[in-house]
C-alpha cells in the first residue's frame, strides 16, 4: 500500500527532495556499529508509521499499552505522503534520534536504510521465526542476506471492477480496453490507476512493463534493463490508453485517494489500487459502489496468466539509535502475531503476511477478496532492491509521466529511464 499505507505524494518538489536526501544519506557513514547498544534495554518507546487511514493502529497499541504499563507506546503518525514519510524517516536517522525505536518502513526503502547502519539486524536475539510468513515478504525485509526488517504488511495491485455492469471480469488488456465501450455507454470514466508524478507511477508503469515481459532492473539491482521491445510494449499500453481516453485526463493527476474517491462515486468503471480501498469502499458512507463492485487480479497479456503486480507493503523495524531495542522487538513480535494480523485484515483490508490466513475460512468469509489477493502475491514483481531507490524510482516516474503526456516518445522515455537509472547506481 504504497499509500499509505499508502497515499504518496504527488508534488514535484518533493522528486528534487529525494535526491537531495540520498545525497546526504551518503554523508552519513555506516552506523552499524550501534547494533551492539541497548540490546537488552527495556522501557517507553516511539512507533513512527505514515497516517492511520483506517484507524486501526491506535486500539492495538492500547491494547499493547493495558498490558505493558512500563513498556508504553507513544505513536508518532507521519503525513499520508510516503516521500513525505521517507524524507522524515532520514531526518531523525541522521539526528541519531533515540525516540524512533520503531519505524515502519515501505518496503522499497529497507535497502537505503539497511546500506546506511539505520536499522538492527533482526539476527541473533532479535531473529523472528520467519515459516509462516509469506516468502516474498521476507525478502521484502532482507539486503545483503541479512534481515533487517519484519514484514509488517503486503500488497499487491488489485482490479476493481463494476460487476453490476461487467459481470465477468476482463483477464487480459485488451479485454479491458474493449470493455471501455460499456463506460462510454453509462458516460463513466474507464480505467484509472496512479498516473501523477510520484511513486505511484513507477509501481504503476513497472506494472506495465513486467506484464509484457520487461523488467526495468537485472537481479542485482544496479543493471538497468529498461531499453527493451517488451519494455516498450508495456508503456506503450498506458500511453495509448492515455491518449484514446481510455485512461481520463485528470488521471494524470491521480494518487491512490483520487481514484479511489472517483471509483466510489460511481465515476469510474475499471481502478487498479491496493487492498486497504476494498475496506473504505463497502464502509464509506459516501460510497455509492458499496454492493456494486468486486476485484479480480490485474489484466495481463493473455489469459493464461494473471498481470505482474508490483510487491508492496511496509515492514518494521528497528532503529540503530533505539533505547529500548528489547522492548521494541516485542513489539515487533506483536505487530506480526496472527491475531494482529487478523485485525491489520478486517479494520483496514491490509494483506496479512502470515500466509495461512489466506486460507482461513472465517477470515475468506469476512474477506472474500483474499483469494484474488493472494493470486496478486504470487504473481508479483519487487520494484528494484537497491540503496539508490529514491533516484531510481525518479528516473522511472519521471520519465513514464513524459511519455503517457505525450512529451517524450516511448522509445526515448525508455533510453532516458536507462541513462537515468544507470547513473544512479554509478
Amino acid at each position: 500500500m504504497i499509500r499509505r499505507t499508502r497515499v504518496f505524494s504527488a508534488a514535484m518538489a518533493s522528486l528534487g527532495a529525494g535526491v537531495l536526501v540520498v545525497a546526504m544519506a551518503g554523508c552519513g557513514g555506516d552506523d552499524s556499529n550501534n547494533a551492539s547498544k541497548n540490546t537488552n534495554a527495556r522501557g517507553p518507546i516511539t512507533y513512527v508509521q505514515g497516517k492511520d487511514n483506517n484507524n486501526v493502529i491506535r486500539p492495538l497499541i492500547a491494547q499493547w499499552n493495558a498490558s505493558h504499563p512500563n513498556e508504553q507506546v507513544t505513536f508518532k503518525e507521519q503525513s499520508d505522503q510516503a516521500d513525505q514519510q521517507h524524507d522524515d524517516l532520514v531526518q531523525h536517522f541522521q539526528a541519531k534520534d533515540a525516540n524512533y525505536d520503531v519505524v515502519n518502513v515501505d518496503v522499497v526503502y529497507v535497502a537505503e536504510f539497511a546500506a546506511k547502519g539505520w536499522l538492527q539486524p533482526l539476527t541473533g536475539q532479535f531473529a523472528l521465526d520467519a515459516s509462516p510468513f509469506l516468502p516474498a515478504t521476507v525478502k521484502t525485509g532482507t539486503y545483503n542476506n541479512t534481515v533487517y526488517a519484519a514484514p509488517q504488511s503486503s500488497d499487491g495491485g488489485l482490479l476493481y471492477y463494476r460487476k453490476d455492469l461487467v459481470p465477468t471480469p476482463p483477464k487480459t488488456w485488451d479485454e479491458m480496453m474493449g470493455d471501455c465501450s460499456i463506460a462510454k455507454a453509462h458516460k463513466m470514466d474507464c480505467y484509472a490507476g496512479q498516473f501523477a508524478k510520484y511513486e505511484g507511477l513507477t509501481v504503476n508503469a513497472a506494472e506495465a512493463i513486467n506484464t509484457a515481459g520487461g523488467e526495468i532492473v537485472k537481479s542485482d539491482g544496479r543493471t538497468p534493463d529498461v531499453d527493451t521491445p517488451a519494455a516498450a510494449k508495456g508503456l506503450t499500453m498506458l500511453v495509448d490508453a492515455y491518449k484514446n481516453g481510455n485512461i481520463p485526463q485528470q488521471a494524470i493527476t491521480y494518487q491512490e485517494e483520487q481514484g479511489r474517491q472517483s471509483f466510489e462515486a460511481g465515476k469510474l468503471l475499471f481502478m487498479r489500487n491496493w487492498p486497504y480501498a476494498y475496506s473504505l469502499a463497502t464502509t464509506d458512507g459516501s460510497s455509492v459502489v458499496k454492493d456494486k463492485f468486486a476485484v479480480a487480479p490485474l489484466p495481463g497479456i493473455d489469459a493464461s496468466k494473471p498481470g505482474a503486480s508490483s510487491l508492496g507493503g511496509h515492514d518494521a523495524a528497528i532503529s540503530q539509535y533505539s533505547a529500548h531495542k528489547a522492548t521494541a522487538f516485542d513489539f515487533i513480535k506483536f505487530l506480526t502475531s496472527e491475531e494482529t494480523q487478523k485485525t491489520f485484515a478486517v479494520k483496514a483490508s491490509l494483506a496479512p503476511v502470515i500466509s495461512s490466513l489466506y486460507d482461513d475460512p472465517t477470515l475468506v468469509k469476512q474477506l472474500p477478496y483474499l483469494p484474488t489477493l493472494k493470486a496478486s502475491l504470487n504473481n508479483a514483481v519487487p520494484r528494484p532492491v537497491t540503496p539508490f531507490y529514491p533516484a531510481v524510482t525518479e528516473a522511472i516516474e519521471t520519465n513514464a509521466y513524459a511519455a503517457i503526456k505525450g512529451d517524450k516518445t516511448v522509445d526515448q522515455s525508455l533510453k532516458d529511464m536507462q541513462a537515468a537509472i544507470k547513473a544512479a547506481g554509478s
